[in-house]
């Protein structure tokens, strides 16, 4: 989850909203990603998804089978479907999808388990990894903008 940290502050220097994410198979990186929405001008290029494309290409393939994602916050309904279609076995993350609505972002708050559950992915959602410290990327986003440092 560090990692993950990483890439969103990596991201927030960049000008982006403060979301990271990897991939890990057998306790090795094989990709990462921060969300790129601004830079790309692309309401899809959310961390996760970003991540996903990264990793798929290092691995060439879309296959992500024995894989796993850590990612910042907790996936929105695209990022998770994104998830499941690339057949990550897991994803553990810190921030809540509340923490993201508190800090200004308008995401559907429907919890990924209730999404996984219902649409009968066998993907896994683990939640509350490094939860404060995750959730602390909001309040250094707005710091970083007020500062005028993007």
């Amino acid at each position: 989850m560090r990692l993950a940290i990483e890439q969103a502050r990596a991201g927030i220097s960049k000008g982006q909203s403060p979301f990271g994410a990897v991939v890990v198979r057998r306790e090795a990186l094989v990709g990462s990603g921060h969300n790129e929405v601004w830079h790309r001008t692309d309401p899809t290029a959310h961390a996760e998804v970003v991540c996903i494309q990264n990793t798929a290409r290092a691995l060439r393939t879309i296959d992500l089978t024995g894989c796993v994602m850590y990612t910042t916050t907790e996936p929105c309904p695209m990022c998770a479907s994104a998830i499941h279609w690339s057949r990550l076995d897991a994803v553990y993350f810190g921030a809540s999808i509340a923490d993201a609505g508190d800090a200004g972002f308008h995401e559907l708050s429907v919890p990924i388990e209730e999404i996984y559950t219902k649409g009968g992915s066998s993907t896994k959602a683990y939640r509350g990894v490094l939860a404060k410290e995750c959730a602390a990327l909001f309040a250094e986003w707005k710091a970083a903008a007020k500062c005028g440092t993007y």
